[in-house]
């Protein structure tokens, strides 16, 4: 005779999962999509207003509706109303430095093998898009530890995850410093799971990441340039404690489809950057070299010195390869718009304990 199961006790919802359900609340992000498909992104505050030339959206007429909901200014044009998916946010959301399109994050999941309870260090936060994917990879029960050189980016990374978990992560921690110095001092020798760089020359870590990451890990780097792209490779190879790296790039082409017209579309996210995964090797243990084809016509130690620029590590800078500088002003304005929503919702929360009170 066949017993009947137990009921399972309820579990707490993932941090952040809460935030994505129910009805519009005060300090949510909400997209508003006009009839001509031109987006518009809000924070929900009381008394706030939303205004184009077409007219003026009060919020509340937007509070306690269900996402979903196709809504109509005080003239009577028309948007649809729906948080943003991650992807939305992390193209929309106050930046400092320039962010991780979600086509290669969503690579960097996958290639890098980030899971559920992985221990994560990742270094070069930036505006904290990487650390969004990464978080929700490795869920309440992992762990990701952000290094970052700048402070501003650092509030700036902060606002931003604590907008889309609506408050911050249990799994996350943030440090300032240079990576190759701070890691080893704050994280135990073969400790690390993955590692993921987002930084001009992640090849002065070699050491740093070999220290930390456990065997069998995955070291995941994001270059922008060619010329970065074969100096980590080359000092990869070199080191002899790493797998053959592999490299590749993401193209992102949508198509245009109405009917029977089909096609392409004229403009696609193309370049962003290159990706090159590796593995950690057993300590002791040398990795088998790429075997290669002997060629009559190949290059000499001369020009991969030039190639690679180790003759001059000042040579490797930001503007060298074409990254625009930011004035301190940008900073601190992406700062005070990334905590935006957070501040907004505290001051809702302590009203409401004031009326309760």
């Amino acid at each position: 005779m066949s017993q009947t199961p137990e009921p399972q006790q309820s579990t707490a919802a993932p941090h952040g999962a809460d935030a994505r359900r129910g009805p519009f609340r005060v300090g949510d992000r909400v997209q508003l999509t006009d009839e001509k498909r031109r987006i518009n992104t809000i924070t929900l505050q009381e008394g706030g207003e939303f205004h184009t030339h077409k007219g003026v959206l009060p919020h509340e007429d937007i509070i306690g509706l269900p996402e979903g909901s196709v809504i109509e200014n005080v003239d009577g044009f028309r948007y649809q109303a729906l948080r943003p998916l991650a992807k939305d946010f992390v193209l929309s959301m106050p930046r400092g430095a320039t962010v991780v399109y979600p086509k290669d994050a969503a690579q960097i999941v996958q290639f890098g093998d980030i899971y559920p309870g992985a221990r994560v260090v990742e270094a070069g936060v930036g505006s904290g898009a990487l650390s969004i994917s990464l978080l929700r990879a490795v869920g309440d029960a992992g762990y990701l530890h952000s290094f970052e050189r700048r402070e501003e980016f650092a509030d700036i990374a902060r606002g931003n995850v604590s907008t889309v978990f609506g408050g911050e992560h249990p799994a996350w921690q943030i440090s300032i410093g240079d990576f190759q110095d701070k890691v080893v001092e704050l994280e135990e020798p073969g400790s690390i799971d993955r590692v993921v760089l987002d930084m001009l020359s992640p090849w002065e870590c070699l050491d740093a990441v070999a220290t930390v990451l456990a065997p069998g890990g995955v070291w995941t780097n994001y270059v922008s340039s060619v010329t970065q792209m074969s100096r980590v490779v080359e000092a990869i190879r070199a080191s002899g404690q790493f797998t053959e790296p592999e490299c590749f790039e993401t193209l992102l082409r949508g198509w245009h489809v109405d009917g029977l017209a089909v096609r392409p579309d004229h403009r696609m996210v193309a370049h962003t950057a290159f990706l090159i995964t590796t593995r950690r090797l057993a300590d002791a243990q040398d990795g088998i070299p790429k075997a290669k084809r002997i060629k009559e016509h190949g290059y000499s130690a001369e020009d991969l010195s030039a190639w690679t620029r180790d003759h001059d590590e000042n040579e490797w800078t930001a503007q060298a390869l074409g990254e625009r500088g930011l004035s301190d002003k940008k900073l601190r304005r992406a700062a005070r718009d990334a905590n935006q929503s957070v501040r907004v919702r505290a001051a809702h929360e302590d009203a409401q304990g004031s009326e309760e009170n």
